[in-house]
């Protein structure tokens, strides 16, 4: 099947850089099918896109939170990109800049067309912070299927991760994902390709047709 993990990771890893986007009016043409990936500033987000793509450096990572000031799209084939979206959350953004940052996202998410899913990413040692809770209700009331990643699942034992995943779950609406995942071991790799593979599945078929 097109729309296997199998595949989709094969097409993730043909996954390269085509912009960075400071301003809406510069936004590459609505089409085709995108899947953004959003976090609190420092949650993981690049180490995920990283590993997700098995490419070591598609997706810039830092130490410090707030680096990434615009969204990123990479490209994986003419009809489908990922975009890294600007992390959220940190409080030593300038406000000026804050709502810049916040007007690019919610433009972003709010008229997006060619967005299918969006993928939240969250330290699971820290959770559901309000921020977060707030991505997830207003995606919620778009009606953007949402896939919430509990990332560096590394830094807890079994059973606290285990305990925090079903926490999670219980605390958003059903049709809402929730997986545990670790960029340095690869736990939950194949059942996040496999969310992205059903979300990327209309720009597969279209492939078929053509």
């Amino acid at each position: 099947m097109t729309n296997s993990p199998n595949a989709m990771a094969k097409l993730l890893r043909q996954a390269h850089y085509v912009a960075s986007i400071h301003h809406q009016r510069d936004l590459p043409p609505d089409a085709g099918v995108e899947v953004a990936i959003a976090g609190r500033s420092n949650a993981g987000k690049s180490s995920l896109i990283n590993r997700l793509c098995d490419q070591k450096a598609l997706a810039r990572t830092s130490k410090t939170p707030g680096r990434t000031r615009q969204l990123v799209f990479f490209e994986m084939d003419p009809l489908r990109k990922l975009v890294d979206l600007p992390g959220y959350g940190y409080a030593k953004v300038s406000g000026d800049l804050k709502t810049h940052w916040q007007g690019l996202i919610s433009g972003y998410l709010d008229q997006r067309v060619a967005l299918k899913g969006l993928v939240v990413v969250m330290d699971i040692r820290h959770p559901l912070k309000d921020s977060d809770r707030e991505l997830i209700n207003w995606a919620g009331m778009r009606g953007l299927p949402q896939h919430l990643v509990l990332t560096k699942a590394d830094k807890l034992k079994r059973g606290q991760m285990m305990q925090t995943l079903a926490r999670v779950r219980s605390e958003v609406a059903s049709p809402v994902g929730v997986q545990v995942f670790s960029a340095t071991s690869g736990l939950g790799l194949e059942e996040l390709t496999e969310v992205m593979a059903g979300w990327y599945q209309p720009a597969l078929d279209l492939i078929g047709q053509s």
